[in-house]
Order: C-alpha cells, then sequence, then structure tokens
C-alpha cells in the first residue's frame, strides 16, 4: 500500500490503520487502510481531487446499517463527522428543511417539528443519517425519502460537485439507481408542510414509543436485516423458519436475530462480522429452501473477509 506514503494533505485527520468496529452499532470489524474525518466539505473536495485515483474510497456515516467485514476495508473510509456535515436550517417561508449529510435522521425530524414542518416524521423512526436516507430510499411506517426529497448534492469520486434532483435518483423500495459510492452526499433539501408544532411532535413520539416498543434499539444491532420481499413480511419469513432468538457461530461468539424483533440481527457479546453475515446468508438459504422465497439484504456489507 504505498499510496499511503504520499497522502494528500488535509486539515481534519487521517489515520492509518484504524479499527472500524467502535464506528459502527454492530461493533464489529477490522480496520481502515486509511480513515479520513475531513474538516468540512472543502477538505473533502481537495482531498478527493488529489487522492490517486485507483484507490477505492468508501463513506461510513454513523455505522447503523452496515456490517465492516473482519478482514477491514480497503483504500479510504470517509467519516462525515462534526457540525460541518450535521447542519440543519429552516427555509420557513417554503416549508423545507435543509440537512447535512451527517445529520441524525432523527435530528431531522425533530427539527422540522420544531419548525412547524410537517411530513419528515418518520425519519424519526430511522437509526441513519441523511446521506445513508438518500442512498438507500430510508424509509419506514408508509413514507420514504422519496416522499419528501425535492434535491441534493455531493462530491464524485473527482471532488467534483453533483446536483441530483429527485427525478434523477430514480428511486424504487430502497434503491436508488445512483451508482452505489459513486456520490459522497453532502446536503440535501426536503419539503415539508405547515402544521401546529405540537401536532408534529406528538406524531414523532408516538412513532418514537412504537420503535422502543417493537425494536431492539438498546442491543448490538443494525436495524433491519433483509429488504420485504413482494407480498413478504422479512420478519415472518424468518420467524417461520424458526430463527427467532437462535444463536449461529462461525468465527467468534456467534449472532443472533431478535426475540423482540425477528428482522433485526444482534451482536448479543462477542459475534464476529462472520458471525452476522453468516447467520444472514444462512437464513437466506434457509427461508429461500423451505418458502422459494429471496431474502435481499438491506443492510450494507463492506470490506474483506478474513
Amino acid at each position: 500500500m504505498a499510496w499511503r506514503d504520499s497522502l494528500p494533505a488535509v486539515r481534519g485527520k487521517l489515520l492509518r490503520d484504524e479499527p472500524l468496529g467502535p464506528f459502527t452499532w454492530f461493533r464489529v470489524g477490522g480496520k481502515a487502510d486509511v480513515l479520513f474525518i475531513p474538516a468540512d466539505p472543502g477538505d473533502l473536495s481537495d482531498f478527493l481531487r488529489a487522492l490517486d485515483p485507483d484507490v477505492p474510497v468508501t463513506v461510513l456515516g454513523v455505522g447503523s446499517n452496515v456490517i465492516i467485514r473482519d478482514g477491514g476495508v480497503e483504500g479510504v473510509v470517509v467519516r462525515l463527522a462534526g457540525r460541518a456535515f450535521g447542519e440543519i436550517h429552516i427555509e420557513a417561508a417554503e416549508h423545507q428543511v435543509i440537512a447535512g449529510a451527517g445529520a441524525l435522521d432523527a435530528t431531522v425530524a425533530r427539527a422540522s417539528a420544531k419548525a412547524g414542518i410537517a411530513g419528515l416524521e418518520f425519519y424519526a423512526g430511522i437509526p441513519g443519517t441523511v446521506g445513508g436516507a438518500l442512498t438507500m430510499n430510508a424509509g419506514c411506517y408508509g413514507s420514504e425519502t422519496k416522499d419528501v426529497l425535492v434535491s441534493a448534492w455531493g462530491f464524485d469520486r473527482t471532488g467534483e460537485m453533483r446536483v441530483y434532483e429527485l427525478e434523477d435518483f430514480g428511486y424504487t423500495y430502497r434503491h436508488s439507481e445512483v451508482p452505489e459510492g459513486g456520490i459522497i452526499w453532502m446536503q440535501a433539501i426536503f419539503q415539508g408542510r405547515p402544521d401546529d408544532p405540537d401536532a408534529v411532535a406528538a406524531r414523532i413520539v408516538e412513532i418514537t414509543s412504537r420503535r422502543e416498543q417493537t425494536q431492539p434499539i438498546r442491543e448490538k444491532t443494525g436495524g433491519s436485516t433483509f429488504k420485504n420481499p413482494p407480498g413478504h413480511s422479512s420478519w415472518k419469513l424468518v420467524d417461520e423458519a424458526g430463527w427467532r432468538g437462535k444463536l449461529f457461530k462461525a468465527t467468534g461468539g456467534g449472532a443472533m436475530f431478535s426475540e423482540l424483533h425477528s428482522n433485526f440481527m444482534i451482536n448479543p457479546g462477542e459475534a464476529t462480522a462472520a458471525d452476522i453475515e453468516g447467520l444472514g446468508e444462512t437464513v437466506r438459504a434457509d427461508v429461500q429452501s423451505k418458502r422459494g422465497v429471496n431474502l435481499e439484504w438491506e443492510i450494507k456489507r463492506i470490506g474483506r473477509p478474513l
């Protein structure tokens, strides 16, 4: 990895061989060849322009819906952290919310409620950031990112700014036509509608309460594991196949699907990434064999296996 000896100068942090497990909700995974935490969007753009174009670049948000494999991640991992990437602005006259890609979805929901803007309440139920929501058309409880997004901008691999209108995303269920990793999102504009702040806040409380009662949010988890196949609920397929609460071991202490919600995998203690991904693949094969239904991963899996 000679490229690591000639990295561009930055104003943020460049960390070599940095463990990534602590940055993920599962708390598993190997090291980044290089972890870059840029100071601001300009720092990121300059870095991308100067970086060897053959070096892979991967973006990591809050690590809520990702498995970092045990062998680590090749190239540069970019983590958008801090105020420079998480600011939220309100355009009251247009009932719009402008949010940085590093802003937590739940924070966006609360900011919209405070401003008396309805329509973004569902983000209170999504454990991720705006950047992740843009990438996968994140949604829950009957609403999706495509329902509220106006436009977004970010940098391509060469550091050039790119602007995407809603129609450019080609959104379908948990999918965007924007190539995976093709854009590092910086900011998005969401369209809401006027409503009483207390009414919006009450709906957010309801969503948050429902999530706390039905999802293992205090466990080391990764959110919804599988997309819902047409005509099916993934949790029912996993449950009917007998995998709720059943421990699976590959190389470590084991992983399991939650007793509370059988589409949520959890690390009960000493799981490895191989345990977690292996559990998912084993269950996919079992459901395919028993029901003839293909479960597609919703959790993103990146990096090298050991």
